[in-house]
């Protein structure tokens, strides 16, 4: 018993020392840039962010003053991230709870502090949906983008695609679609009015298309080809971070004619940064490959 809280406790350390705080500093920017677009865009003239972002937007219109978007974005992601803490990571939970703390409090700032008037129209685009849908998507895409490409997710609807998708048989991309559908549907009934969550449908196209853009492929896996001399141990300390197995193929080097092995290893993007460190740490020589993987299938056990 001793034996393994020692082992759970160095596990805790080791993670740990990958928090860095030039990365919490770009994180911070990260929400301040999606607290930008959603404050300034969306929010003034009721349009609609995607996921449980744009879920707490309209719980803000439906329950008193006191209740904020500032407070629902923590109500409703806190515990979808402690929910995947075990599959994501502790340090992936707290640069993802860390960003949306600032992005929380950015948005409190912008709406509630500061001199800036959003409560009909947007300073910046006015009323035109339009541009606030085209706006704040792209600005929004943007922080979300910067915060999985620095380490963490920004809306806790990312940490459910992950967990749920392939226990449903889906892609990513078709779970957040599913959900972004199903609350554009349901904004429209509560506000008996399908203007603005049409235009929110914009909102969400723009937006998911910047991440795209800035993470290289949102909704798809990642296939790593690692070639190594070291093989065995970088798969085992693969399969002990990601809980998943991978295939080692051997295989010779087409020009030095050495023996080497291939690892073929999937990952989500929210993993390719933790994989990358885990393999060079071991091997620092090590070529590894990256590619899209549109769908897996698998025979279920």
């Amino acid at each position: 018993m001793k034996t393994k809280w020692h082992e759970q406790k160095m596990k805790l350390r080791k993670e740990l020392k990958e928090l860095r705080p030039i990365n919490l500093f770009l994180l911070a920017i990260a929400g301040i840039v999606n607290a930008f677009g959603v404050s300034l865009f969306l929010f003034p003239v009721r349009l609609y962010d995607s996921g449980i972002s744009g879920l707490s937007m309209l719980l803000d219109q439906l329950t008193p003053p006191m209740l904020t978007l500032s407070v629902f974005l923590i109500i409703l992601n806190f515990p979808v991230f402690m929910f995947g803490l075990k599959k994501q990571g502790l340090v992936f939970t707290i640069n993802s709870l860390f960003a949306i703390g600032v992005y929380s409090l950015a948005s409190f700032l912008i709406m509630h502090v500061l001199p800036i008037d959003v409560d009909f129209v947007s300073p910046l685009a006015g009323s035109d949906l339009l541009l606030c849908a085209v706006f704040g998507g792209v600005i929004s895409g943007i922080g979300s983008g910067l915060t999985i490409r620095f380490g963490g997710a920004i809306d806790g609807l990312d940490v459910l695609s992950v967990i749920f998708a392939k226990r449903i048989g889906i892609s990513i991309g078709t779970f957040v679609l599913a959900f972004n559908i199903l609350l554009y549907i349901v904004c429209g009934v509560v506000i008996h009015s399908w203007i603005l969550p049409l235009y929110s449908i914009v909102t969400y196209y723009v937006g998911s298309k910047t991440v795209d853009f800035i993470v290289e492929g949102f909704d798809r896996s990642m296939c790593a080809m690692i070639v190594t001399n070291k093989a065995d141990k970088i798969s085992a300390e693969l399969s002990e971070t990601f809980k998943a197995g991978g295939t080692i193929v051997n295989a010779m080097g087409g020009y030095s004619k050495n023996e080497k092995q291939i690892i073929y290893f999937i990952v989500n993007h929210f993993q390719i940064n933790k994989l990358k460190k885990i393999v060079t740490g071991i091997d620092s020589n090590a070529f590894i490959s990256l590619q899209n993987v549109a769908d897996i299938v698998r025979k279920s056990e």
